[in-house]
């Protein structure tokens, strides 16, 4: 089972999201210290060891860093929100993606208080993830059930009323 991050505070969310900057950065310099054959730096990208996690200290290859980079911005970004709007939670349990060690991406140090899922896409309904975790909310048990999203089409952290239903806000966050 995965570990998860501990959030109770918004200095808390930006300690782990510059331990998100500096893997990327390692990843970016190690990006610019290649030269040859562009098809090469690419498969490398792709199939290597030769980005790191954003979190843990352990390698990844490039394009599973990107994907885990943003599901876990996506993440600390929503609770940062889920602090201002609920400080009676105790602050947050953070597991995003579905290795991780909880039911839901975010849940309340309060039992049964929040839970929220989260992702990161070029736009909300693409894959049906939107749909697909307004369905797995739909039926918890929290008081308070969220579904947060990255999105370009969606700049800014704000409530997305159009894109709810039973019960479920959604919100749209950015780092």
């Amino acid at each position: 089972m995965g570990r998860y991050l501990e959030v109770r505070t918004i200095g808390d969310v930006e300690q782990h999201l510059a331990a998100i900057r500096a893997s990327a950065a390692r990843a970016q310099s190690w990006i610019a210290a290649q030269a040859g054959d562009p098809l090469d730096l690419l498969r490398r990208m792709k199939f290597e060891p030769v980005g790191f996690h954003p979190i843990e200290d352990r390698p990844l290859n490039v394009i599973e860093q990107i994907n885990q980079t943003w599901t876990y911005a996506v993440a600390l970004s929503a609770a940062r929100v889920l602090l201002e709007l609920h400080p009676e939670a105790g602050g947050f349990k953070v597991a995003p993606g579905a290795h991780m060690a909880l039911p839901l991406d975010i849940m309340s140090e309060e039992p049964g208080l929040v839970g929220a899922e989260t992702f990161a896409a070029v736009h909300p309904g693409n894959n049906g993830k939107l749909a697909a975790d307004l369905a797995k909310l739909a039926d918890r048990p929290e008081t308070h059930r969220f579904v947060f999203f990255m999105s370009p089409r969606h700049p800014g952290a704000q409530r997305q009323p159009a894109l709810e239903r039973d019960g479920v806000q959604v919100w749209s966050v950015d780092v």
